[in-house]
């Protein structure tokens, strides 16, 4: 089984790298060939089976020899952050459209005696753009408002109709915030919430800029990455109506997760946490209602149990 993982030294892709360098037969399958493709590599010290493919997805000549041997399997976790995105529109539109858009044709242009490629995409919440206040339902309209969200749709539309057409095998999961994010990250506006992690480690003052009564949609690096596993995993009455899926994730008050870290690094290190809200920030990130995706839930997705495990996970 030959794996390929794009955005391998990104924040996810790095640890779905791990992940998969690790053990061998995470995917059910043993893995014969991994490849990690990013710009440049990580210090990830690698198993024979594994390997870097460096270079820019939107580069027509990099992808054609990236995905010149048939591949079996293929995580796209590569993207330009959303404030990135924003800042730079035909960068933005290059890497989070283009790039997944040219390795899915060259996946479905495979030659025909290899099986369906599976491709599974991290997509992102932005897709929905506003949400209720009050309640979730996982068949909400998405109506996106920053080029992010909206070319993470179209790349679900279109992995999703190659599916139906029988040439590859896709599957896309709506990723919530994933913490914590490294510190010298840029580009999310959501980096506040990775910020409370990193503060609380180093006892470091951080003013917050959401209200502690806020909530948001978390989840931590590790359970994301079984729930991408999972999501490669998954087959047979679990693809049908559909290939996208709302990750659950927990639901939670940044006041309360700041109570946990207390819990964890002690009451000291949150004593420097102060807020001065911001109002833009917190209506795209932190004014989450209730989330209940029963279908992500039956197909069996997890989330973190509550803001200590969500602490601990994310920590450790």
């Amino acid at each position: 089984m030959r794996v390929v993982v794009t955005g391998a030294s990104g924040f996810v892709g790095d640890g779905l790298a791990r992940r998969l360098a690790g053990d061998r037969g995470a995917l059910g399958v043993p893995v014969d060939e991994l490849i990690l493709a990013d710009r440049a590599a990580s210090d990830l010290a690698l198993p024979g089976f594994a390997r870097w493919h460096c270079g820019d997805l939107t580069e027509p000549a990099y992808l054609d020899a990236l995905l010149r041997e048939p591949t079996d399997v293929l995580f796209h976790l590569a993207s330009m952050p959303g404030a990135a995105a924003e800042k730079r529109a035909d960068g933005g539109e290059d890497i989070n459209l283009a790039a997944p858009a040219g390795i899915a044709r060259r996946l479905a242009a495979q030659d025909a005696h290899s099986r369906r490629p599976l491709v599974v995409f991290a997509s992102t919440i932005a897709v929905y753009g506003a949400l209720p206040p009050h309640s979730f339902d996982e068949n909400i309209l998405p109506q996106p408002r920053l080029s992010y969200g909206a070319h993470k749709l179209m790349t679900e539309f279109y992995l999703a109709d190659l599916s139906r057409r029988g040439a590859i095998d896709a599957r896309s999961v709506r990723l919530p915030g994933i913490v914590p994010r490294p510190p010298a990250e840029t580009g999310h506006g959501s980096a506040f919430m990775s910020q409370l992690f990193h503060k609380a480690r180093a006892g470091e003052p951080y003013v917050c800029p959401v209200r502690p009564a806020a909530a948001s949609w978390w989840m931590s690096r590790r359970v994301c990455v079984e729930n991408l596993l999972h999501a490669a995993r998954l087959g047979g009455d679990a693809l049908r109506p559909s290939r996208v899926w709302q990750l659950p994730a927990l639901h939670a008050p940044i006041g309360d997760v700041v109570a946990a870290l207390g819990r964890r690094f002690g009451p000291d290190a949150v004593r420097g946490i102060a807020y001065a809200p911001d109002p833009e920030i917190e209506r795209l990130f932190a004014g989450m209602p209730p989330l209940k995706p029963t279908a992500a839930l039956a197909a069996g997705f997890l989330a973190d149990r509550d803001v200590d495990q969500l602490v601990a996970n994310a920590t450790d």
